[in-house]
């Protein structure tokens, strides 16, 4: 048996746990530049606050229901999201952690309600997230078994491990919120007169073939209980790395541009060693205001090549800066830039080349006392000159809770 372990409404849990005040209240967190809602509280949904909706639209909502408002704080997320995996990890031995809060665990010792239940009452208690478990035979019946545990049940717990019991529940469910269904197929499925997840499992295995591929095979074989994906308890290597923001402000200045885009750069290289990888390639790309139809409109991007794989922020921030030199126009204002290392292998498979001219190795210590150091010290305390100091392009967050598990300066004081 497999469980999914699925935090709710996760970001806007985050910022309740250290504002007890918040709870059975509405609250929403925002995206990037405080644009457009990304996460909900049961509450704000009750308001008919709308996934992706942007902020000015609600404000009246907001202001009429006082909804509490809040801009990312990834740093905060991240960190509580790492406490649910590592609680979740001290009680079942395998566990697949699949999303920042979503993790797949083995039942296959014993999965019963009780020791769900248990589960669910540690990690609220020690991270002080809620969150919702389905169990069943195989993953795709997992997220059913969730969606129903978070949905329908008031312990948060739901075990599909009847056949009669999972046929009643698919027959309910619909086809368009099952795992890896989007909304292109889920609207092709309606089309084909398949609108529950039941219908998609009893339909004719070589039509499912022949519209949706080997995906869609695999999906149906998982909700008749034949186990087509296993638990992957090692991170999938990332064959490509992307950082790319939206500014705060729009911006014209070439120089503020080139300390953001080495900025990406760095973080790129930065995960790319995390990861003991190298990239083969590089791209760089701009973007004007797209909301802005009367102002001219400009959205480059340009690839460039690597003589030798490399993680070497250095290298990296270089080739970036080159390729910027090559697209930018001094006669466009961007809202947006990005970096995107690509063809990525591992660093110990690197070819290595008789002209290369760099010393390898001496590079290589230098960057793990950066990246030592910076983990210690806290981030980019060590950086490239080309990044800049003033961080002038950063990204607005007006509503900004503090960091309060992972910055000295915001931990929580108590008045005695």
């Amino acid at each position: 048996m497999i469980g999914l372990a699925d935090c709710n409404n996760f970001y806007a849990s985050c910022e309740r746990v250290f504002k007890p005040q918040l709870r059975n209240k509405p609250v929403v967190v925002l995206s990037n530049n405080d644009g457009c809602v990304i996460a909900r509280s049961n509450e704000a949904k009750a308001l008919g606050i709308k996934m992706g909706e942007p902020a000015f639209k609600i404000k009246a909502l907001i202001e009429k229901h006082k909804v509490n408002v809040f801009s990312t704080n990834f740093a905060l997320y991240g960190d509580l999201s790492d406490r649910v995996m590592n609680t979740l990890k001290s009680e079942v031995e395998r566990v697949e952690i699949y999303s920042i809060d979503e993790a797949f665990l083995d039942f296959s010792d014993l999965a019963t309600t009780d020791r769900a239940v248990s589960i669910k009452k540690k990690v609220q208690q020690w991270t002080g997230i809620p969150i919702s478990i389905g169990i069943a035979p195989t993953k795709s019946l997992a997220k059913v078994a969730n969606h129903i545990a978070k949905k329908h049940t008031k312990k948060g717990v739901f075990i599909l491990d009847d056949e009669n019991l999972i046929k009643r529940a698919l027959n309910v469910f619909p086809v368009e919120d099952l795992w890896g269904v989007g909304r292109k197929y889920a609207k092709r499925l309606k089309q084909s007169g398949i609108n529950t997840a039941l219908e998609f499992r009893n339909a004719d295995p070589e039509w499912i073939r022949r519209n949706f591929l080997v995906n869609g095979v695999r999906l149906q074989k998982e909700l008749k209980g034949e186990k087509c994906y296993d638990l992957e308890l090692k991170p999938a290597r990332k064959k490509n790395i992307c950082t790319a923001r939206s500014f705060g402000k729009e911006i014209k200045d070439y120089k503020r541009i080139k300390e953001a885009v080495s900025t990406f750069a760095n973080a790129c290289a930065t995960k790319l060693r995390k990861q003991k990888s190298c990239c083969s390639k590089i791209s760089v790309f701009l973007m004007t205001n797209p909301y802005k139809p009367n102002a001219k409109q400009y959205h480059p991007h340009i690839t460039l090549d690597f003589h030798i794989p490399t993680n070497d922020s250095a290298e990296i921030v270089s080739m970036a800066n080159t390729a910027l030199k090559s697209i930018y126009r001094d006669d466009c204002i961007y809202k947006k830039a990005g970096v995107i290392v690509q063809n990525t292998t591992p660093q110990e498979e690197v070819q290595m080349s008789l002209f290369d001219t760099v010393d390898r190795d001496k590079r290589r210590k230098l960057m793990y006392s950066v990246d030592k150091i910076n983990m210690l010290m806290g981030k980019d305390k060590i950086r490239l000159a080309a990044q800049g100091f003033e961080r002038r392009w950063k990204i607005r967050q007006e509503q900004l809770s503090p960091c309060y598990t992972t910055r000295f300066a915001d931990i929580l004081t108590i008045d005695i």
